[in-house]
């Protein structure tokens, strides 16, 4: 079985091995074998590999936070899933190998559809779903404002919003995408510069804005804080610097908080959002444009694309075994 390894942590491009590993035994109770279909690559699988993303795996370890993959068989006690049903595998188990072993617990079914964006359900789907239910009660019609708002937490952030009743303002870097985030369902998309943060105040009519999502950092992070109602929330889910909140911020009474998704209950937190995003995949509501799609053996130029942007997936299984 062919997985990508490391053992030691750094550089993802150097410590990476596709190595052959031992078949996966019977699931036990409780457990199911998985052929894993699709993974994406993410930012942070670079950080995990690294060593920087908190707590690390034992070594040596499989990577890959999250990905799709078809059951094939189920161990005693299982009963919510059977052979044959793709599933979203949870977070955290190592997806970058062909198959595996993953408790059966809090999976469903998909229905049929497409399964690369079925695959990008694990992470940045529960990340902005949560985002927007744990953080700061919200109500039908109120504002959010986030930057990175064509990413892939951005762009559920937008659907999720929308399906919910809430209004969005995004902030993107390139002009070409403010159309193209509208026809997505964003309300308000205003490329970042010096002047953005009144750009959306204006467009937003000057409505408090109570919650703000951001995984960048710097500057941005401090416009978003402007934005801020008092008592107001900013909720920090990739970026690691640290803030210094000014005197204006403390004075407001606006808090900064994170979120990582590895920190709720999978099966009462995660899967009631992942349920909420697959009619929205369904309808086409919710899209994360694809840039590229590599094998287990194309890693190091995975990883290439990756830091020059865009979505990356890797196909699990050989070309003689491509999902359909």
């Amino acid at each position: 079985m062919r997985a990508l390894q490391y053992d030691v942590f750094g550089d993802a491009v150097e410590v990476l091995k596709l190595v052959d590993l031992p078949e996966p035994g019977a699931p036990g109770p409780g457990e199911v074998q998985v052929a894993v279909l699709y993974a994406p690559l993410n930012h942070h699988d670079l950080l995990t590999i690294a060593g920087t993303k908190k707590p690390n795996p034992a070594l040596p370890a499989v990577a890959g936070n999250e990905g799709l993959g078809r059951v094939v068989a189920t161990g005693p006690g299982v009963g919510n899933v059977e052979p044959g049903d793709i599933v979203v595998l949870p977070l955290l188990l190592g997806t970058w190998r062909e198959r595996m072993t993953a408790p059966a617990h809090g999976l469903t079914p998909l229905p049929d559809g497409d399964l690369q964006q079925f695959s990008m359900l694990g992470s940045n789907t529960p990340t902005a779903g949560l985002a927007l239910s744990e953080y700061v009660p919200l109500a039908k019609g109120d504002w959010v404002a986030q930057s990175s708002g064509n990413g892939g937490v951005g762009r559920n952030l937008i659907a999720l919003a929308k399906a919910r009743g809430f209004r969005t303002a995004s902030l993107v870097r390139r002009p070409e995408l403010v159309d193209e985030l509208h026809a997505a369902g964003a309300d308000v998309v205003v490329v970042d510069g010096p002047h953005a943060a009144a750009e959306i105040a204006s467009a937003t009519g000057n409505a408090p804005i109570r919650l703000a999502v951001e995984g960048v950092g710097g500057r941005v992070a401090d416009e978003l804080l402007g934005l801020l109602a008092p008592g107001g929330t900013l909720l920090r889910y990739a970026a690691r610097d640290e803030i210094d909140q000014d005197g204006s911020a403390a004075a407001r009474g606006i808090h900064i908080d994170r979120l990582s998704v590895a920190g709720f209950d999978y099966a009462t937190k995660i899967v009631p959002v992942i349920a909420e995003a697959v009619p929205l995949i369904e309808s086409g509501a919710l899209r994360v444009p694809v840039e590229a799609v590599y094998g287990l053996d194309e890693i190091r130029t995975a990883i290439a694309h990756l830091k020059r942007g865009g979505k990356i997936i890797l196909r699990v299984p050989d070309q003689g075994q491509r999902p359909a």
